[in-house]
């Protein structure tokens, strides 16, 4: 297998497989593949060789797709992933001692004994992130995994006994043995609750990669340009 992760603000996962290897991935994602390739939907991909349903719930609950698709190229070839939003797409090895909480949306794909699940879904509280509240997969079981990080990317290395209070649509990935908490930080205003906001807190030790853009905010910032669609059609 021979992953290539190509281009700058809007970058390409291309992943050159051997025969017989595969990959697995959502099934919309895929952005272009060479003929002969097999595809295989079903809720066990993404389950670490583990069955499968059960992870497949989970992932519908935290707003992710039950099935996803395994490319198996037979006598060699090639699948291509896009990213949806400008930014950086990361590999990550994946073994029992490097496992990772990734926020919702920014998986991408991995390797068949990679188990993809909702370890983490909180809700903050009507209004925020658009009533969604907050989703956080995780990556673990062995092999490789790509996902996909909004904007410009920064790291921290928190020690034991230290933490950082984080806007949960900035914190991209995390490793998942760290302590994640959620509270209210009074004296912040913002337009959901006045005074207060809520904020993530991540205990060390472990490392995080923060995201400098979010999907709320890029929406937010696209939303006066897009056509007015209430008003089509309403002309007679």
């Amino acid at each position: 297998m021979n992953p290539v992760i190509s281009g700058t603000t809007m970058p390409i996962l291309e992943v050159t497989l051997e025969p017989g290897e595969s990959i697995v991935a959502e099934g919309g994602d895929v952005a272009w593949l060479t003929p002969g390739m097999e595809l295989d939907t079903s809720v066990a991909h993404g389950a670490g060789g583990k069955g499968g349903f059960m992870s497949g719930l989970k992932r519908v609950l935290g707003g992710a797709q039950l099935f996803l698709t395994r490319y198996t190229a037979p006598r060699g070839g090639m699948v291509a992933f896009a990213a949806q939003l400008p930014g950086t797409i990361r590999e990550l090895r994946i073994d029992p001692a490097d496992t990772f909480m990734i926020q919702a949306g920014a998986y991408t794909a991995s390797t068949p004994e990679v188990e993809v699940s909702v370890a983490l879904q909180k809700k903050l509280g009507a209004g925020i992130f658009g009533g969604a509240g907050v989703v956080f997969q995780k990556l673990s079981g062995e092999g490789t995994a790509w996902v996909q990080l909004a904007g410009e990317i920064t790291e921290y290395e928190l020690k034991a006994g230290e933490s950082l209070l984080i806007h949960p649509g900035h914190l991209a990935m995390f490793r998942a043995e760290m302590t994640l908490e959620f509270a209210s930080i009074k004296g912040i205003k913002n337009k959901f609750f006045g005074d207060s906001m809520f904020l993530a807190e991540l205990h060390g030790p472990g490392h995080v990669w923060l995201q400098s853009m979010t999907p709320a905010k890029l929406a937010a910032a696209i939303e006066p340009y897009l056509p007015d669609r209430s008003s089509s059609g309403n002309n007679n």
